[in-house]
């Protein structure tokens, strides 16, 4: 008897994840039956030039006081700036991205205490514009002018520009989910009105790195060369349909 018992409750479990597995792979099919409904997905991708432009960059300076390194770095970052705004950055453009004063210690003589041996100061500024083609050209001002670090550049499109995308690409999804509910309804499945859309957020790649990883000088850049390149952007519907008899 408890052999017996112990058969059956071995097939049901076989029998159940049979019956799992089933409906798990339905539901990772992008066409399928299930419940009275149909459930189609529609997807639809693009390649789109950017049309903006995020960096940042800045002057980091030190002395034995701190009242001394911040004057040299406000200067220096003053000579920047008015560099930057003769070679096309609107006012508009930039903002300050980071600013900090620490104190330095050299340690090799007093062990964990260390001696104050003087300040470093660091400001940078933030960079937001449209006019990606001027991107080198600012790059190669600033370093000139005293910058002595740039990074975090990376391209993106446009909120304007991705709006017009995203409801383009959301057309295309829907036409594509809705050649899939014709195909079946031609099999010969009567295909009723819609249940319910579900529209997946636009994807976007992930923002590039760094352009520099460390400190550079006006000797060590000369005509930098920045490709904007392109972004593939997509988007997928689900359309539940009912299923008439």
């Amino acid at each position: 008897m408890t052999i017996a018992l112990i058969s059956i409750l071995a097939v049901l479990i076989v029998v159940g994840t049979l019956h799992a597995n089933i409906i798990v792979n339905a539901q990772l099919d992008s066409t399928y039956v299930l419940n009275n409904t149909l459930f189609v997905s529609g997807s639809s991708t693009t390649n789109t030039k950017t049309d903006k432009v995020t960096l940042s960059l800045g002057v980091e300076t030190a002395n034995k006081t701190a009242e001394k390194a911040l004057l040299s770095n406000s200067n220096l970052m003053n000579t920047v700036i008015d560099a930057l705004k003769k070679s096309g950055l609107q006012q508009n453009e930039t903002s300050t991205f980071f600013f900090s004063i620490k104190p330095n210690y050299n340690y090799s003589k007093s062990g964990d205490r260390g001696d104050l041996i003087g300040f470093t100061v660091s400001n940078s500024i933030h960079i937001e514009s449209s006019n990606i083609g001027s991107v080198s050209q600012w790059i190669d001002t600033a370093v000139q002018a005293g910058a002595n670090f740039v990074n975090d550049i990376y391209f993106s499109v446009s909120e304007e520009k991705l709006q017009k995308i995203k409801n383009m690409l959301l057309r295309e999804a829907i036409a594509n989910a809705k050649s899939k509910a014709d195909i079946v309804a031609a099999a010969g499945i009567n295909v009723g009105g819609i249940k319910s859309i579900m529209v997946e957020e636009i994807g976007l790649p992930p923002v590039p790195g760094p352009l520099y990883t460390k400190s550079v000088s006006s000797d060590e850049v000369s005509s930098t060369h920045i490709l904007a390149g392109e972004q593939e952007i997509s988007t997928t519907v689900g359309i539940v349909y009912m299923i008439g008899s």
